[in-house]
C-alpha cells in the first residue's frame, strides 16, 4: 500500500518526504501542481488540495497511511476535519496529524484552538492516529538574518518565560518514523501523542546570547513590542494571520511554552537521540552566512 503526504511541498512536508527516503515504502505527495512539484526521487506527485474534498477522495484511493498537515489558512479547521472524514471513509488504517504544542492551553490563538479541535475529533472517533505537537520552529529564525547581521538585534518577541523551539528536521524525522510504523503494521495501531520540542527553554535574552556567541559580536534582544510585530507581519501576510501570530507571541510572553523532562524523554526515545538544539542551529547558520 501507500503513504500519502499532504502539505508535501511546504517547509515541513518537504522534511517528511526527505526522511521517508530509503525506508522501503511507497510515497505519494499531494500537491496542487504536480507538474511543478520538486520532489525526491521515487515520490509520486498526486493532484489535490485539502480545500477540494473530491480531489482528496481521489488522492486517497489505494492509500493506507496519511500524513495530514493542514495549511495555515482561515478555514484550516474545516479542511483538516473534512480530510479526516474522507480518510475514515476510505479506510485509511493509519494517520499522522501535525498539531501544535500547547494547543490545549492557548484557547485564544485561532490556529492553536483549531488544531486542538481536530485532536478532539481524532479522540472522539478513536481514529488510529499519531498526533505530533511541534513547538515554534527553530528555522523560522532564519528570517532574523538581516536584523542580526545589519542591526545586531534578535527581533522575535518571544519574551522571558521560555519556548522549547524545535528543529524542523526533527519534525520530519519523527513524522517519517511514525508513518512507517503505522504503514508496516498489520492492523491499525492505537493513538499516540508526541510533543516535538527542543531541549532548552529559550528566552529572547537567551537567544540573543546564543547569537552573540555564534556570530562573535554583541547581539541584543529587540524587546516584547507586539504591536510593531503585527504591523510588520501585515506587510507580508493577511491581517487575520498577522493578528493570529500576535496572539501566539502574546501567550509565549505571558505563559511560555516550555517542554517537560517527560516530553523530551518521550521524543528522545522516538528519535533514538536527543532533539537538536538552538545553539547548534545558530552555529551552523552563522557559518553558512559567513561563507555566503
Amino acid at each position: 500500500m501507500t503513504i500519502l503526504v499532504a502539505g508535501s511541498t511546504g517547509t515541513i512536508g518537504s522534511q517528511v518526504l526527505a526522511h521517508l527516503q530509503g525506508r522501503n515504502v511507497e510515497v505519494r505527495a499531494l500537491t496542487r501542481s504536480p507538474e511543478k512539484a520538486q520532489l525526491p526521487s521515487g515520490v509520486t506527485p498526486v493532484r489535490g488540495d485539502l480545500a477540494d474534498v473530491d480531489s482528496v477522495r481521489a488522492a486517497l484511493e489505494g492509500v493506507s497511511t496519511l500524513f495530514l498537515l493542514a495549511p495555515n489558512v482561515a478555514d484550516e479547521l474545516t479542511q483538516a476535519m473534512l480530510a479526516l472524514a474522507v480518510a475514515r471513509e476510505a479506510g485509511v488504517k493509519g494517520i499522522v496529524y501535525l498539531s501544535v504544542f500547547k494547543g490545549e492551553a492557548y484557547a485564544d490563538v485561532p490556529h492553536f484552538a483549531g488544531k486542538f479541535t481536530v485532536e478532539r475529533m481524532i479522540e472522539a472517533l478513536d481514529l488510529p492516529t499519531t498526533i505530533l505537537r511541534p513547538a515554534y520552529f527553530i528555522q523560522n529564525d532564519l528570517r532574523q538574518k538581516d536584523p542580526l547581521l545589519k542591526f545586531g538585534a534578535y527581533g522575535a518577541p518571544i519574551g522571558a518565560k521560555g519556548v522549547s523551539m524545535v528543529d524542523i528536521r526533527d519534525i520530519g524525522e519523527a513524522a517519517a518514523i511514525e508513518l512507517v510504523r503505522r504503514e508496516q503494521a498489520g492492523a491499525p495501531l492505537s493513538r499516540e501523542t508526541y510533543a516535538l520540542v527542543g531541549p532548552d527553554g529559550l528566552t529572547g535574552e537567551g537567544i540573543a546570547a546564543i547569537w552573540s556567541a555564534a556570530l562573535g559580536r554583541s547581539i541584543r534582544y529587540g524587546g516584547d513590542d507586539l504591536g510593531v510585530m503585527e504591523q510588520r507581519m501585515k506587510t507580508m501576510l493577511p491581517a487575520w494571520h498577522a493578528l493570529d501570530l500576535r496572539l501566539m507571541f502574546a501567550r509565549y510572553q505571558t505563559d511560555g511554552a516550555v517542554a517537560t523532562a517527560g516530553d523530551i524523554a518521550h521524543l528522545t526515545k522516538l528519535l533514538g537521540r536527543a532533539p537538536r538544539s538552538y545553539a547548534a542551529f545558530a552555529k551552523d547558520a552563522a557559518t553558512q552566512w559567513a561563507n555566503g
